[in-house]
């Protein structure tokens, strides 16, 4: 239910995504006013963001922004980019975004692909030489979504 749950969050609140009081926290900021009250009750320490878009603005503008804010202000003690599915391809091509993946590397993210979707794609290989972790997925992922601790939000 919890994976659910997340998807239609994230449906429904994909434009408020990174907005705090006076603007949006962007590529190269942090928001300002720090955790919320949401955060006052049990708080999971790690996120893992699946990212299955082809659409580089959703990437770049949604997903992006948000899994390297949530490492850089510490909103998750640990935070995972999972490249899943059309975006293995969408990252192996885009050179803007391979820029940012590098610097949420260098920032802590976690990226990883699933081998089977990037082999799918013929680009492993790429990804690999990007500094992106390539493993087969499905066991990690389900892990992720069932645990304590771990919350998963999809793009």
């Amino acid at each position: 239910m919890g994976y659910l749950r997340d998807t239609v969050l994230v449906g429904l609140c994909i434009g408020a995504i990174g907005f705090v009081g006076s603007g949006c926290a962007g590529p190269g900021g942090s928001e300002s006013a720090g955790r919320d009250d949401a955060s006052a009750g049990p708080r999971a320490d790690s996120l893992a963001v699946l990212w299955t878009s082809g659409d580089p603005a959703v990437a770049e503008k949604v997903c992006f922004m948000y899994t390297h804010n949530a490492k850089k202000a510490g909103w998750f003690d640990r935070v995972v980019l999972i490249v899943w599915g059309p975006s293995a391809k969408l990252l192996s091509e885009d050179e803007r975004l391979q820029e940012y993946v590098e610097r949420m590397l260098a920032d802590g993210v976690e990226v990883k692909a699933c081998k089977a979707c990037a082999d799918s794609y013929g680009v492993s290989d790429r990804l690999a030489e990007l500094g992106i972790e390539v493993k087969y997925m499905g066991r990690p992922l389900t892990r992720m979504l069932k645990a304590d601790g771990w919350e998963v939000l999809t793009f």
